[in-house]
C-alpha cells in the first residue's frame, strides 16, 4: 500500500522542537515554538479558563453533537470580540471550527468554489502553514511584498504598488494583527489605504486574526479588520482563540463570512458547512464552551481581560528589554525595531549560519529565518542573550 510513497519533508519548527528536547544542556533556550510562556517557561491555563472548565464539567448534561454550526452562542460572542459589539448581523455569519487552522482550511475550500483558477495573494513572508493550507485547498498562490529584513519595517510602498496590479476578483490574505513571523504590522492609516485599493480593484480580503490582544490591546488589534468590514462589500475571516485564551490543545476557532447581503451570506455559509462536513464534520465542544462561558459571565470576562493584558504588557517589556540590551551590546540601533514590533514574534535578521551557531554553541533555538518567540525570552537573561547574539554576528 505504501511502497510508492516518498518521505515527507519534516516540518522545520517541529524538528527544532525535537532537537531542543534532545539537547541535554541545562542552559538551553527555546525561542522557536510559537506558544505563550510565562516567566517560568510554562504555558499556564488562564484563571478564567480554569473556572469556566470547572463549571462546564459540573453542569454539562450531554455529549451529543453540536451540529455543523458548533456552539452558536460562542459564534456570536467571538464575532463581537473580532468585529465589535455592533457588527452587521444581517450580512455576517460565523461557524465554529477546530482552531484557526480549521477555519483557514474550510474558508480556502469555499473560495476555490467561487471562481475558476481562484488566486490568493499572501505576504512575503507569511506564516509557514499558510501556503500549504491554501495549496491543499486548490488555490493558486501568489505573493506581495511585505517585510524589509534589513530595516525590520513593512515595505508598504512596494506592497501598495503590487496591490494596484492584482486582478479584479483575486483574494488577498492579510494578517489582522501581530504579523507572523515578523511582528511588523500595518498602521490604521495603512489599513485604510489598503481598504481603498481593495474596493477600487474588487480584491477580496481574507483576514487571519490569530493574536488579537497580544499587540496594542484587544480592540486596538482589531481596528484594521473592523475598518475593512466597514468599507468592503464582502470578506472572510479566520479567527483563533489559541493564543488570547491559551486554549491551544482544545482547538478553538471560527470562520466568519461577510456577504454583500443576507441572501449571499446564507448561501456562502451553506457551502462552508458543506466544506466542514467533508473535512472534520462536527467541531469539538469543550474549549469553545469554556470561551463562551467566559464571554457570557462579566466576572470571568473581566478576569480574562486582566490576565490577557498582563501577558501583552509582559511581551512589550521583553521587547523593550531585548532591544535595549542589543543596542548596548552592538553599539548600534540595528535591533531597535524589536521594540516597535507587536505580538509574539520578530525576525532578528540573522543569517542561517548565525542561527545555527547560536544553537550549536549556546543551545539557543531559533527558527532558521531568525524568527524568535518573544514570550520565550528570559526575563532575567536578556543581557546575556544579547551578548551571544552579537557574538554570532561577529564570529
Amino acid at each position: 500500500m505504501f511502497e510508492n510513497l516518498t518521505a515527507a519533508e519534516p516540518d522545520k519548527i517541529l524538528a527544532l522542537i525535537g532537537m531542543y528536547k534532545a539537547d541535554p544542556r541545562a542552559e538551553k533556550l527555546d525561542l522557536g515554538v510559537g506558544i505563550y510562556k510565562d516567566k517560568a517557561g510554562n504555558t499556564p491555563i488562564m484563571r478564567s479558563v480554569q473556572k469556566a472548565q470547572t463549571q462546564l464539567v459540573q453542569t454539562q448534561t450531554t455529549k451529543a453533537y453540536l451540529g455543523l454550526d458548533g456552539d452558536r452562542a460562542f459564534n456570536h460572542k467571538i464575532a463581537k470580540i473580532a468585529l465589535g459589539d455592533d457588527y452587521d448581523t444581517d450580512r455576517i455569519r460565523t461557524l465554529q471550527t477546530p482552531g484557526g487552522s480549521g477555519a483557514l482550511r474550510i474558508i480556502a475550500e469555499l473560495l476555490t468554489q467561487t471562481q475558476d483558477n481562484a488566486t490568493i495573494w499572501v505576504s512575503d513572508p507569511t506564516w509557514a502553514n499558510h501556503i500549504p493550507v491554501m495549496k491543499a485547498s486548490g488555490l493558486i498562490i501568489k505573493t506581495y511584498p511585505y517585510f524589509d529584513a534589513k530595516t525590520g519595517l513593512v515595505r508598504f510602498d512596494a506592497m501598495m504598488e503590487t496591490l494596484k496590479t492584482i486582478p479584479s476578483g483575486d483574494i488577498i490574505l492579510l494578517h489582522g494583527c501581530c504579523h507572523n513571523p515578523t511582528g511588523a504590522n500595518l498602521t490604521l492609516d495603512q489599513w485604510k489605504q489598503v481598504g481603498e485599493v481593495l474596493v477600487e480593484r474588487n480584491i477580496k480580503p481574507f483576514v487571519d486574526i490569530a493574536y488579537q490582544g497580544f499587540g496594542d490591546g484587544l480592540h486596538e488589534d482589531a481596528a484594521g479588520l473592523r475598518h475593512l468590514a466597514s468599507v468592503v462589500p464582502e470578506m472572510v475571516v479566520a479567527l483563533s482563540c489559541s493564543k488570547n485564551f491559551a486554549v491551544y490543545c482544545d482547538r478553538v476557532g471560527a470562520a466568519i463570512i461577510m456577504g454583500k447581503n443576507a441572501e449571499q451570506a446564507d448561501i456562502a455559509m451553506g457551502v462552508l458547512k458543506g466544506c466542514a462536513r467533508k473535512s472534520y464534520s462536527m467541531p469539538p465542544n469543550h474549549g469553545a464552551a469554556a470561551v463562551r462561558m467566559i464571554l457570557e459571565d462579566e466576572a470571568l470576562k473581566a478576569d480574562w481581560l486582566e490576565e490577557l493584558e498582563s501577558m501583552r504588557l509582559r511581551m512589550l517589556s521583553l521587547r523593550t528589554g531585548l532591544a535595549d540590551a542589543l543596542r548596548q551590546q552592538s553599539n548600534s540601533d540595528r535591533f531597535d525595531f524589536i521594540a516597535t514590533h507587536r505580538g509574539m514574534f520578530s525576525r532578528l535578521g540573522l543569517s542561517p549560519d548565525e542561527v545555527e551557531w547560536l544553537r550549536t554553541e549556546h543551545g539557543i533555538y531559533i527558527v532558521g529565518d531568525s524568527r524568535i518567540n518573544v514570550a520565550g525570552l528570559p526575563d532575567d537573561g536578556l543581557d546575556d542573550l544579547a551578548t551571544k547574539i552579537v557574538a554570532a554576528i561577529n564570529q
